[in-house]
């Protein structure tokens, strides 16, 4: 199953699929395993505890992403 990734509603990245093709990296480089696992959130708030996953922090201090990219104006 492929990997599939849903950006949720002012929440974490919701990860999904064959995660054991998921090569996950801190920021050092160090691999994070999630084989196990059959789905994860990713923390897109910067809040988080637990980083990268999330840990409900964007409830707590009203996270609002932009849920759309912004088109640079022409010049």
């Amino acid at each position: 199953m492929p990997i599939k990734m849903l950006f949720t509603p002012n929440g974490p990245i919701a990860v999904s699929g064959d995660l054991s093709e998921l090569k996950l990296t801190d920021s050092t480089g160090q691999p994070i395993d999630v084989s196990g696992e059959k789905k994860i959130f990713l923390c897109r708030c910067g809040g988080s505890t637990t980083k990268p996953f999330c840990d409900g922090t964007h409830d707590e201090i009203g996270f609002r992403a932009a849920e759309a990219a912004v088109r640079a104006a022409d010049s």
